[in-house]
């Protein structure tokens, strides 16, 4: 029983993970503005999801409780290459896209470097979905923001609770999976509420 539900936990994180930011690519193309979006957020996303599959890989952890890690940021580059596209200006990626390359040789240079940017990693998590849950404060616009992207964030996070406590045990990372379920469910709240709130003025 407990094998199936670890199965089920950690393949089910996989294929949602596989097209988690798809529906959020998806949106951004179709409203061909990033308006709604917040570059900040998406940043602090991308340098989280790269702190954590090195902590992973650092340790040498199960494969299957990490591998969506590099799902994730293949997915938060292509929208990071949007954002700045609908900007007009995709050269602004390239210093980004350096700084993340050189940050993931960085994090394994010593054991102390790599607990510390663990530790602080979930305050960096928990800054871009406040960056994002601000961008939606600001713009009052969840057009181009997609709900069921944060709703399909929060099951994989749920899903991470479980396969932590089933494998690694790991209390850094059960701390981090439960404020980023209750953050993620927070945003997938706003967008919905600013959605009913334009359909009404319409």
């Amino acid at each position: 029983m407990a094998s199936g539900l670890l199965e089920l936990c950690n393949w089910s994180t996989l294929a949602v993970c596989a097209a988690l930011k798809l529906p959020q690519i998806s949106a951004l193309r179709a409203a061909r503005s990033a308006r709604g979006l917040s570059l900040p957020s998406l940043l602090l996303e991308l340098a989280g999801f790269l702190v954590v599959f090195r902590y992973h890989c650092y340790y040498e952890y199960p494969l299957l409780t990490c591998l969506e890690y590099p799902l994730l940021i293949v997915q938060d580059v292509t929208l990071l290459l949007y954002m700045f596209h609908f900007q007009g200006s995709v050269h602004r990626a390239a210093p980004y896209l350096a700084l993340f390359t050189a940050a993931w040789f960085i994090l394994a240079v010593r054991k102390w470097i790599i607990d510390l940017a663990m530790n602080f990693c979930t305050f960096i998590s928990a800054a871009s979905k406040f960056a994002q849950l601000q961008c939606l404060w600001q713009s009052r616009d969840s057009g181009a923001v997609s709900a069921l992207a944060w709703g399909l964030a929060s099951y994989t996070c749920a899903a991470r609770i479980i396969t932590t406590v089933m494998t690694t045990n790991d209390l850094t990372m059960l701390i981090r999976f439960v404020i980023m379920l209750a953050l993620n469910l927070w945003v997938t709240a706003t967008v919905f509420y600013y959605r009913k709130a334009v359909a009404k003025a319409e």
